[in-house]
């Protein structure tokens, strides 16, 4: 007869947990305000990311507080941060780190002892992710796929929560690398930054030019975190939204499934990670809002953000001036007549 009550008080436990999501993230963005003029839509990413589990990656010219925005969310969560400045002649060491020698004064042996890099906190800054080569670039993938690091024949695991925050200049800018394709595929979303209107940049002179600002508090625990986590990964899809983001991933690889749009532009579609950040994401913005069940919307939503650094365009897409988010928004729309 425990079985009933045991069910209802984990229901009652995961209303709690809902409304703390919503009052977490609530609380999330207006820290975030205290530092950040405008970019609401990238914040909401952000959190989408971090209750999902998942690594983003921000894209913009300099000077759009790509770094300070990252840095004001890791302010507001109370986990261990690290900041990784990548630059054309940083090593993989740098970030996975490194052993070292020593000697033990009693017996006079030496001994190898790995002394742990930057990648060993909660929350990774990784600026600047495209100037550094692709062999730098790598030391990142298995801590992004497998919250872990292997060095010297040892794994040693990454605390959780464990997030990758990168930022990345646009690859027309000068000293600049692209992203492999298989790099780029770890990241859960990606966030375009662009400029801001004129009375958010009349703020920004405004606020930076004048007294010291306000500072920002952590609004939430690492375990804490990790509880939200494991709730989103709860709340459950009805079969006909994971069949719509599943065929909203399909859509996009050319084939008998291909959208028209991406039989003319499409080089190459999106994996089947895609299918599952879709979904996560979708249950990730339900949650912050403090509903229990996502909406095709919500798919629609983070489906900018999860398939627009995942769609590869091919030649004439370029040469007709279609960017991968352009085919996406296409796409969407041809969707509406899906349901």
């Amino acid at each position: 007869m425990s079985a009933p009550t045991e069910s209802a008080s984990t229901e009652e436990t995961d209303v709690e947990l809902l409304s703390r999501t919503a009052a977490v993230s609530e609380a999330l963005r207006r820290e975030v305000e205290k530092k950040i003029v405008g970019q609401r839509e990238v914040v909401d990413g952000l959190l989408t990311a971090l209750l999902a589990n998942g690594h983003a990656l921000l894209v913009g010219v300099p000077g759009l507080a790509k770094t300070l925005l990252i840095q004001s969310v890791a302010e507001a969560l109370d986990l261990n941060f690290s900041r990784i400045q990548f630059t054309p002649d940083l090593m993989p060491t740098d970030i996975t780190g490194t052993e070292v020698i020593e000697e033990d004064r009693t017996t006079g042996r030496r001994v190898f002892r790995f002394v742990k890099g930057p990648i060993f906190a909660n929350i990774v800054l990784a600026d600047e992710i495209n100037r550094t080569p692709p062999k730098t670039q790598a030391a990142l993938l298995q801590a992004m796929q497998e919250r872990a690091v292997t060095a010297a024949g040892d794994t040693f695991p990454l605390d959780p929560p464990f997030f990758v925050l990168a930022t990345q200049n646009p690859i027309e800018q000068e000293g600049t690398y692209p992203l492999p394709e298989a790099q780029l595929d770890r990241f859960m979303l990606e966030l375009p930054i662009g400029y801001p209107s004129r009375e958010e940049e009349e703020e920004v002179a405004m606020r930076t030019t004048g007294g010291a600002q306000e500072e920002i508090r952590p609004v939430v625990s690492a375990s804490e975190l990790m509880a939200l986590q494991h709730l989103v990964r709860r709340i459950p899809a009805s079969p006909s939204l994971v069949s719509f983001a599943v065929r909203l991933v399909r859509a996009t690889r050319p084939g008998d499934e291909a959208a028209g749009v991406t039989r003319r532009y499409v080089s190459w579609g999106a994996g089947p990670r895609a299918s599952q950040y879709l979904v996560l994401g979708a249950k990730a913005r339900a949650a912050a809002r403090g509903e229990a069940l996502p909406t095709l919307a919500d798919v629609r939503e983070v489906a900018p953000a999860v398939l627009g650094h995942r769609v590869v365009p091919n030649f004439e897409a370029e040469a007709d001036g279609r960017s991968a988010r352009d085919i996406i928004a296409e796409l969407l729309q041809e969707s509406v007549s899906w349901t």
